[in-house]
């Protein structure tokens, strides 16, 4: 079993900074891809940024330039850096994690709780 646990979120005002973690716990594999999702009321839920157990990372087109993720593999914690917030990045952010066993024959997701960022004056 495996658990995630967002934490960071809040109110912040337009062009202010966030710094969103997700804590990894339980059986974590070494094969392994963190995201962050967010999804917005009445919206899907999307992808902002993922970034891989050996560092590679991708961004949605949205956030690009103004996020980054980051990770720290002894901790199996993932943060997200987001500056220059605007009221459109208003949502719950969702941690993900996917992971193989050794033979990548079998994949494991798992999802977060949330936490809800908020930018408003």
């Amino acid at each position: 079993q495996v658990q995630l646990v967002e934490s960071g979120g809040g109110l912040v005002q337009p062009g202010g900074s966030l710094r969103l973690s997700c804590a990894a716990s339980g059986r974590i594999f070494s094969i392994n891809v963190m995201g962050w999702y967010r999804q917005a009321p009445g919206k899907e839920r999307e992808l902002v940024a993922t970034i891989a157990s050996g560092g590679d990372t991708n961004y949605a087109d949205s956030v690009k330039g103004r996020v980054t993720i980051s990770r720290d593999n002894a901790k199996n914690t993932m943060y997200l850096q987001m500056n220059s917030l605007k009221p459109e990045d208003t949502a719950v952010y969702y941690c993900n994690l996917n992971q193989w066993a050794v033979n990548k024959g079998t994949r494991y997701g798992y999802w977060g709780q949330g936490t809800q960022v908020t930018v408003s004056s």
